[in-house]
């Protein structure tokens, strides 16, 4: 449970595992890793070997520096999900790692894992008749935090944004994007092209099951910008963002992150 108990949005799923079960987990995650590491970008940092938060951290301020010393305008947005583990649905996740070039014993392997899924919910007074379920990854389970990344992964790919001419150029590279796992920040030279890098995000996540979280998806800017409506909402602009655990200023200022 995350939050308010008294609001059922803020439960979680747990994965009862067999111990048979985690030593196979075990060895899919090793034969997965040869696909990861050729299949996903250095854009995506999570959950792979090597990799953190620190190296993204690292990265936008990098990315914050250059546009200062450069004079270049910069907007970020950093896209949040509502309930993405969740939200991962079967069917779509076994064409994706086909699409990705996973072998078909390996995603046989995870078909069978995650066939006749049921759960059952514990309340004050007992508990639940068992119910089938077919979307959301295992929580709990080694191997989800690959999946989610393969799914985001086609998200992006299909949004095009390797091949997008939009977003922050520096030292002969054009840098639209910082990912840690369903943690997704776009960033672009001017508000026009950002919100054209989100729409494209927004529209390919909702064709996979995923929806943005509008109220907690934030825009940040060195320079000033208009308001954004989405569906509906607004989407909020702030001064600063707390981005992996590390604080950063639309001004690029670090000096509290030294303290």
């Amino acid at each position: 449970m995350k939050g308010n108990a008294k609001e059922c949005s803020n439960y979680r799923t747990i994965a009862l595992i067999s111990h048979a079960s985690k030593v196979m987990l075990k060895i899919l995650q090793a034969r997965l890793q040869q696909y990861v590491n050729c299949e996903f970008p250095d854009g995506q940092a999570g959950f792979r070997k090597g990799r953190g938060t620190r190296d993204q951290i690292a990265n936008i301020f990098w990315i914050m520096e250059k546009a200062r010393e450069f004079q270049k305008n910069i907007y970020f947005c950093f896209i949040d999900y509502a309930k993405a583990f969740d939200c991962v649905d079967h069917n779509k996740l076994w064409k994706i790692l086909k699409e990705m070039g996973i072998p078909d014993h390996l995603t046989c392997l995870l078909r069978n894992l995650y066939a006749d899924q049921e759960a059952t919910v514990r309340t004050g007074h007992g508990i639940t008749d068992w119910f089938q379920v077919g979307k959301g990854v295992h929580q709990g389970c080694i191997l989800s935090p690959c999946l989610f990344n393969f799914y985001a992964e086609y998200i992006m790919r299909n949004a095009g944004l390797e091949e997008a001419q939009t977003g922050i150029k520096i030292a002969g590279r054009n840098i639209n994007n910082l990912r840690y796992a369903d943690d997704t920040t776009l960033m672009a030279e001017s508000e026009e092209e950002l919100k054209s890098l989100l729409m494209k995000v927004k529209v390919e996540s909702e064709k996979v099951g995923l929806k943005l979280n509008i109220q907690k998806t934030k825009i940040m800017a060195s320079s000033p910008i208009t308001s954004w409506e989405i569906d509906g909402e607004t989407v909020e602009t702030v001064s600063d963002f707390i981005f992996l655990g590390s604080k950063i200023t639309a001004d690029g200022d670090y000096s509290n992150e030294i303290k």
